[in-house]
């Protein structure tokens, strides 16, 4: 009798054929392809549009130090202009740990409910020192990054603040110009980096808690100066007496310095950015402020004054790039300065004969 045959479980079926590898060309074409930006007509149209990708990229044509995107990026701008400056531009600042991301992103989430288009840019020019905390802030934002009428975009980092703060004024009239109707400004660095925000914004917004010891002490008087409102953060749980008695001491403070050019009167109130409470308010402030500087002409002539600020900036960055940059001015002032080091040559008579030589 014959013995059936054992057929083995495992059995090898024909498959799909895998693909061919890749050639080396087809790899570099895809990479070219990748890296070939879209016309500077079509990144126009497509922020005109309020295409996220577009605005996206053209920003980064901005923030290159590549000079051949300067000449697309200003192209792409003018384009935008005529669409632009139909917003709010408010700045935030404070000292680290009180909160700005929360604070921005319960605020953000609060206008988008109301209707509002809102982004969020930085104004970072430390974050090479102290790893800003921009990047951080964007994950930390869960909500508001998920939502489609919210736009979150971290500073270039590791430049002079002029250039940062030069690049984030052109994105603010880019991100205008897709739709954006409230534009927060956060400042992440330190020092000149409030100066260079209030010279950009309607609205100037100073972020503080209680009870760490610096309500008055800590402030430093310009910034105190610029601010059109303080708002007391984490006005929540145990916090609250102290955050009303920081609101008062704020209030008598604010009434010492002198009137604002826009007849606006500056005050203190509190909020929480967890529970909510108080963000409405400050949102009360800012479009009561808006509509007393449009009624008085102040808004307008503001803008007018910071474009031709900026103009100015750009004309003295530009410069001193070039300066620094000149092949015969790199090898002379290292000469001049030894000579300075070693009191062969007064500053002034080295800074002199640099200059002679650049102009000449």
């Amino acid at each position: 009798m014959k013995q059936p045959s054992k057929k083995s479980a495992l059995t090898e079926k024909v498959g799909i054929e895998p693909p061919q590898v890749l050639s080396v060309t087809s790899v570099e074409t895809i990479q070219q392809m990748r890296r070939k930006q879209p016309a500077a007509t079509v990144l126009i149209e497509g922020i005109l549009k309020g295409d996220i990708t577009a605005l996206s990229r053209a920003i980064t044509l901005v923030e290159s130090t590549n000079t051949t995107h300067l000449e697309k990026a200003n192209t792409i701008i003018q384009g935008c202009l005529p669409k632009a400056n139909q917003s709010i531009r408010i700045g935030i600042t404070g000292v680290p740990g009180v909160g700005k991301s929360t604070f921005i992103e319960a605020f953000g989430k609060h206008l988008t409910l109301i209707g509002k288009k809102v982004a969020v840019l930085a104004v970072d020019p430390s974050s090479t020192i102290s790893h800003g905390s921009i990047l951080g802030d964007k994950t930390r934002m869960e909500e508001l990054v998920k939502d489609t009428n919210a736009y979150i975009r971290p500073s270039a980092s590791g430049e002079t603040l002029g250039g940062v703060a030069r690049k984030t004024r052109e994105t603010i009239l880019l991100c205008e110009a897709a739709g954006f109707d409230t534009i927060i400004i956060e400042t992440v660095g330190v020092g000149q980096s409030e100066t260079a925000v209030h010279s950009m914004v309607d609205f100037f917004l100073l972020l503080k808690i209680s009870g760490a010891g610096d309500e008055l002490q800590g402030i430093k008087r310009g910034i105190m100066e610029m601010a059109d409102a303080i708002v007391i953060n984490k006005a929540d749980g145990d916090n609250i007496n102290k955050a009303k008695l920081a609101k008062a001491e704020f209030n008598r403070a604010l009434h010492l310095f002198p009137a604002k050019k826009s007849g606006w009167i500056p005050t203190a109130s509190t909020c929480s950015s967890i529970t909510k409470e108080g963000i409405d308010g400050v949102w009360r402030t800012i479009t009561d402020y808006v509509k007393l500087a449009k009624e008085n002409h102040y808004f307008d002539d503001k803008r007018k004054d910071q474009n031709q600020f900026w103009m100015m900036e750009t004309i003295n960055e530009q410069l001193q790039s070039h300066f620094y940059n000149h092949p015969e001015i790199i090898q002379l002032l290292e000469k001049n300065k030894m000579a300075v080091v070693n009191d062969e040559l007064s500053p002034f008579a080295a800074a002199q004969l640099l200059l002679k030589k650049y102009f000449e």
